[in-house]
């Protein structure tokens, strides 16, 4: 099979602390084709459902991208960070003790629907041709302008220990690290991203999703022919 006519879809669970390109890389050396990217970015700090596409079917990435997504997670009240998850130090900011599941609650409701979102400044969106979150890095302010996204459900599925516990469905471009921030703006205590797992893009299932192993050693296992291979 020549190479121009290869395309394949791969259903991805991103492992911890793995870069959405570490897992790019195993995908394209195993193929030894260099037509090789994913449908949108997961933090390393982040597990879960990555969509990986080779060959002709990069030219589908875009329409993956744009597909809604889904998580499931927990942010930690009473305290922040830089990176509003755990990439930064912990930075407390108010005892969230007298907060009551309602008010939580209510405070979820209000970051429902078509919403206006600032981008965290440790994010990989370019302003002035740079990637805010290099600038970050190097201690430079960047301004960051909200953009509209739309979060469809928002569900609160445990409340313990100040811990919330929820299931995000939303549009693209959606910070969900963000989120946390803005729900402990609005309780007043403060929030960050303790955990995130990414359950669904579309109608992609991280049910249907391969450990990034098993799939290396599949690909590499082909003898048949089908797969192009070049040197």
């Amino acid at each position: 099979m020549q190479q121009e006519a290869y395309g394949e879809v791969f259903l991805i669970n991103k492992p911890l602390e793995w870069t959405s390109f570490d897992v790019v890389k195993k995908v394209r050396n195993a193929l030894r084709i260099k037509k090789v990217g994913h449908a949108g970015t997961l933090d390393p700090l982040a597990t879960g459902l990555l969509i990986v596409c080779a060959g002709k079917m990069t030219k589908q990435i875009e329409g993956f991208m744009g597909l809604e997504k889904e998580y499931t997670g927990t942010f930690v009240l009473g305290a922040t960070t830089e990176s509003f998850d755990l990439e930064k130090p912990i930075i407390p900011v108010s005892d969230p003790s007298s907060l009551t599941l309602e008010q939580v609650q209510v405070a979820i409701e209000q970051l429902k629907g078509n919403i206006l979102q600032t981008p965290p400044m440790h994010s990989a969106i370019k302003v002035d041709g740079k990637r805010v979150y290099a600038s970050a890095r190097l201690g430079i302010e960047v301004k960051m302008e909200a953009r509209p996204v739309e979060v469809r459900e928002f569900e609160l599925t445990g409340f313990e220990n100040f811990e919330v516990s929820f299931r995000i469905s939303c549009s693209k471009g959606t910070y969900i690290r963000s989120l946390a921030r803005d729900l402990g703006e609005l309780l007043g205590v403060g929030a960050y991203l303790k955990s995130l797992c990414r359950t669904r893009i579309g109608n992609h299932s991280l049910t249907d999703a391969r450990e990034v192993s098993l799939l290396v050693e599949e690909i590499k296992s082909r003898h048949d022919g089908n797969l192009p291979r070049i040197n």
